[in-house]
């Protein structure tokens, strides 16, 4: 079974995505929320492990600055990416969380597409534009997870 890694920018629409693999069944992990980052940025490296030693089938969504060193760890690691334009629209207008909507954070999310978003496709092993049907992006990342006739997998 395989632990998928769902990475990208603000605003590249990783929640949608998590929650619609979470609604056809599959165990997710959103690290933004409930302490898996820690006050300086990066994950909860022992959290992460025991998640990771635990779960044979999970999907976890997050960016942060020491996630390259779990991508050994992980089956797949999908970035989800969407022009500049569109992610600051998202930002903006989202009403589940307020990072975004000030002139600084939507400064920094500029910086990081330019600064950080390649270093993420470097290390991805699927890009998927985060334009898509959210539904076509599930059936993408759930062929991933639930191997299907004449995949190879068993």
């Amino acid at each position: 079974m395989p632990r998928i890694l769902i990475t990208g920018m603000s605003g590249a629409g990783k929640t949608t995505l998590l929650a619609g693999l979470a609604r056809r069944g599959h165990l997710t992990v959103e690290t933004d929320v409930d302490g898996w980052v820690l006050p300086d940025g990066r994950w909860d490296e022992p959290r992460v492990t025991a998640l990771l030693d635990a779960e044979p089938d999970v999907v976890v969504s997050g960016t942060v600055e020491n996630q390259g060193a779990f991508y050994g760890r992980f089956d797949a690691v999908v970035l989800l990416s969407a022009p500049l334009d569109v992610l600051l629209h998202r930002v903006a207008t989202r009403t589940d969380n307020p990072y975004g909507r000030t002139t600084a954070d939507r400064a920094e999310i500029a910086g990081y597409v330019e600064t950080v978003e390649p270093l993420l496709r470097r290390g991805a092993t699927l890009e998927l534009d985060g334009r898509e049907d959210p539904e076509s992006l599930v059936d993408a990342v759930e062929r991933l997870l639930v191997p299907g006739p004449g995949s190879g997998q068993a």
